[in-house]
C-alpha cells in the first residue's frame, strides 16, 4: 500500500484551499447582483422591468460557460483556465457600475456568466481530479464555501451603499478580492485529468424521460432560488419593510440560511432518503412563501419566510443529482441537460418577476415563486411515479 508523502498532501491541501477561495469569490459575485439592482437601474436610467433582463443574460452566459467552456479543462492546464476566468470576472465586475446603458450592461453580465460557469465547472472537476474517490466531503465543503461568499456579499454591499450612497465601491471591493485568488491559483501546478475507466457502463442508454423530469425539477427549484435571492432586496424595500441596510441583511440572511442548510444536510443525508429530503425541501419552501403571502406587511413574517426558504433550498441541487446518480447512468450529455434545466430556471423566473414587479405590484414576486414551487411539487410527484414504474 503506497503512502502519500507529506509534500503531496500539502500540494492537495493548497489546491483544495485555492478552489474553496475561488468559490467564495464566485459567491461574492453571484449575490452582489440582487442588492445592487436598484443602483444599476438608476445608473442606466431604466425601469426594473428592463434591468431584470440582466438575470437572463447572466444565466445564459453561465449555461454556456459551464456546458461548453468546462470542456476546456480536459485539454488545457486547469489552474491557468480558472485563474484567467477569475481575472476576467474581476475586470468585468469592476467596470459594471460604470456602464451607462442597458445593452452594454447585458453584454457585461453575459460575459460574467460565461466566466462564472467556467469557474463552477472547473472547480468541481479539478477537485475530483485532486481527491478522486475521496472527494465526497471535499465537494460538500466546496459548495458550502460558495454559500459563505454569497452570505458575506450583501453585507458588504449594504455597508458600502450606506457609507457612500452608491454602488461603485461595492463592485470594486468584490473585484479586488478576486485578483489575489486568481494569482495564487495560477502559481500552483494543475492536477492531471482523470481518465474515463468505466467503458462498460458508458454503453448504457439513458432514460430521456427521466432526464427531462430531473431537468424540469431543477428548472423549477433553481428558478425559485435565483428569484428569491435576486429580488428579496428590492421586494423588501418596495413594500416598505426595509431600508438599504436592512434589505441587505435580509438578502444575506437568505444566503446564510442556505449555507447553514448545506452543512445540516450532510448528516441528514445519512439518515434520510434522497426522495424524502426532496419532499421536505419542497414543503419547506411552500410553507416559507406562504408565511410571507399570508402576512404581507409583517417584518417577522418576511424574516421567517426568508430563513425558511434558505434552509429549505439548501440541499435541493445536491439531492436532485443524487437521485439522478442512483437511478441512471449520468453521462456528459445528461449532465448538460441538467445544466440547461437549472440555467433555464434562473433565466426565466427572475425575468417574469421583473416584468410584473412594477406593472402588477411587488407581491407578484411571491405569487410567481409560489406557482413555481407548486409546479416543482407536481414534477416531483411525476418523478416519483416514474422511478416507481422503473423498479417494478
Amino acid at each position: 500500500m503506497a503512502l502519500t508523502s507529506p509534500r503531496a498532501s500539502n500540494g492537495k491541501l493548497a489546491k483544495t484551499v485555492g478552489y474553496y477561495a475561488a468559490f467564495v469569490s464566485l459567491g461574492l459575485v453571484s449575490a452582489a447582483l440582487g442588492p445592487t439592482l436598484p443602483g444599476l437601474a438608476e445608473h442606466t436610467r431604466s425601469a426594473l422591468s428592463g434591468i431584470s433582463f440582466v438575470f437572463s443574460a447572466r444565466s445564459f452566459g453561465y449555461l454556456l460557460g459551464a456546458s461548453r467552456g468546462g470542456r476546456l479543462y480536459d485539454r488545457l492546464p486547469g489552474h491557468l483556465l480558472m485563474a484567467a476566468a477569475l481575472l476576467v470576472t474581476a475586470a468585468l465586475v469592476a467596470v459594471t457600475p460604470l456602464i451607462p446603458v442597458i445593452p452594454l450592461l447585458l453584454a457585461g453580465w453575459f460575459a460574467i456568466g460565461l466566466a462564472e460557469g467556467s469557474i463552477d465547472a472547473g472547480g468541481n472537476t479539478l477537485l475530483i481530479w485532486v481527491h478522486k474517490a475521496n472527494v465526497g466531503p471535499y465537494m460538500q465543503a466546496l459548495h458550502f464555501f460558495f454559500g459563505v461568499g454569497a452570505f458575506v456579499s450583501p453585507l458588504i454591499v449594504g455597508r458600502v451603499i450606506t457609507a457612500t450612497g452608491d454602488i461603485h465601491w461595492a463592485y470594486w471591493i468584490v473585484a479586488l478580492v478576486l485578483v489575489p485568488v486568481s494569482l495564487a491559483i495560477a502559481r500552483m501546478p494543475s492536477p492531471a485529468p482523470v481518465a474515463d475507466g468505466d467503458a462498460e457502463s458508458s454503453s448504457q442508454g439513458s432514460d430521456w424521460a427521466l432526464v427531462a423530469l430531473i431537468a424540469l425539477l431543477l428548472f423549477a427549484f433553481v428558478g425559485t432560488e435565483a428569484s428569491y435571492g435576486g429580488w428579496i432586496y428590492t421586494y423588501a424595500q418596495a413594500i416598505g419593510l426595509a431600508g438599504t441596510a436592512s434589505a441587505a441583511y435580509l438578502t444575506s440572511a437568505f444566503w446564510g440560511a442556505l449555507t447553514l442548510g448545506r452543512l445540516l444536510s450532510i448528516p441528514l443525508s445519512l439518515r434520510l432518503s434522497a426522495r424524502t429530503m426532496l419532499l421536505m425541501d419542497a414543503i419547506g419552501c411552500l410553507l416559507s412563501v406562504a408565511v410571507i403571502l399570508l402576512w404581507p406587511g409583517s417584518l417577522p413574517a418576511i424574516w421567517i419566510g426568508t430563513l425558511g426558504m434558505g434552509l429549505s433550498m439548501a440541499s435541493v441541487f445536491a439531492v436532485v443529482l443524487t437521485v439522478a446518480e442512483r437511478n441512471m447512468h449520468v453521462t456528459g450529455a445528461t449532465t448538460g441537460w441538467f445544466f440547461v434545466g437549472a440555467s433555464g430556471g434562473s433565466m426565466t423566473l427572475p425575468l417574469i418577476i421583473g416584468q410584473l414587479f412594477e406593472r402588477v405590484g411587488p407581491q407578484s414576486a411571491m405569487w410567481v415563486i409560489l406557482v413555481d414551487l407548486l409546479l416543482a411539487l407536481v414534477i416531483y410527484l411525476a418523478l416519483v411515479r416514474k422511478l416507481a414504474s422503473r423498479s417494478r
